[in-house]
């Protein structure tokens, strides 16, 4: 089973560069559960101008923190998460049993990121973490429908998007509250005009629209938390029609979670792992 997830261009979340970051101090680099299906691979890099980066994120340990994030998931054969040079493609997805996120995916979000804090208080870490948390858990959810045997009435595109956003929301207030507006933030270049057009076989595409997505995401997320995330309306940053279904709609979303995925998991490990802070404190200038 193969799922491609281009993220750019015009089907995407924008992902993947606050891995470097996501290590806490003393937190232990792998996960230490004997029965963990979730393996890391760091490819070299081909091209001469990924060196660098390959460099950094494994230095920062990036691939063992989605390790331990993902490690309660019992699945039933091993899954393998790698970076790697794709040839020029900006491009991440899924194909069992392999997560592959490229390096040229990771070095346009990195050319793509803000210099200073968003006047909304997206700081460029919350966006970099946000983003590649985001597509990490995006492809893991394609990986947990086809290993764990989900059964999935409606697109799978936006099923693995609901995935994300609620394995997001699980993480401490604070940080679901960083993780999802930096996520969101990556949509901000498709949201400037109200008016949009696009050549007819955009449609066709298996993705939702990159404006539709953020709308999913903030709906989803105030959803869960409409003190934590009023400032969606507030802001007017979602449309006032669709508020009142964002509740039910994040209901529906845990309700599938509990039915189909919660019991594939450990527990032990789950509250173990999500009763951490797992993003370091943003600096403050």
């Amino acid at each position: 089973m193969r799922t491609s997830c281009r993220f750019r261009p015009r089907a995407a979340l924008a992902p993947i560069l606050g891995i470097w970051l996501l290590i806490v101090p003393g937190a232990p680099a792998v996960a230490d559960n004997a029965a963990n299906r979730i393996h890391i691979e760091y490819v070299p890099p081909t091209n001469p101008a990924h060196q660098p980066l390959y460099e950094m994120i494994k230095q920062q340990h990036a691939l063992e923190k989605l390790q331990q994030v993902f490690s309660p998931f019992k699945y039933p054969i091993d899954v393998r998460i790698r970076t790697v040079g794709c040839d020029g493609h900006v491009n991440a997805w899924y194909n069992r049993p392999v997560v592959t996120l490229c390096y040229e995916y990771l070095e346009e979000i990195r050319r793509d990121m803000p210099k200073e804090t968003t006047p909304e208080g997206i700081t460029p870490l919350d966006e970099e973490i946000g983003q590649f948390f985001f597509a990490a858990a995006h492809e893991m959810g394609h990986a947990s429908f086809d290993l764990l045997g989900t059964p999935l009435f409606g697109g799978l595109e936006r099923a693995a998007d609901q995935f994300a956003t609620y394995i997001m929301l699980q993480f401490g207030k604070a940080d679901a509250r960083r993780l999802i507006g930096g996520s969101a933030y990556s949509y901000r270049k498709y949201l400037l005009y109200p008016t949009v057009t696009a050549p007819l076989k955009d449609f066709s595409d298996i993705h939702g629209a990159p404006e539709q997505r953020y709308y999913n995401l903030i709906c989803l997320a105030y959803g869960a938390d409409p003190v934590l995330f009023a400032d969606v309306v507030v802001d007017k940053l979602l449309p006032q029609w669709r508020v009142p279904y964002c509740r039910e709609e994040y209901g529906n979303v845990v309700w599938a979670f509990d039915e189909l995925i919660d019991p594939h998991l450990d527990h032990q490990l789950t509250a173990q792992f999500l009763d951490r802070s797992w993003l370091p404190a943003p600096t403050k200038k």
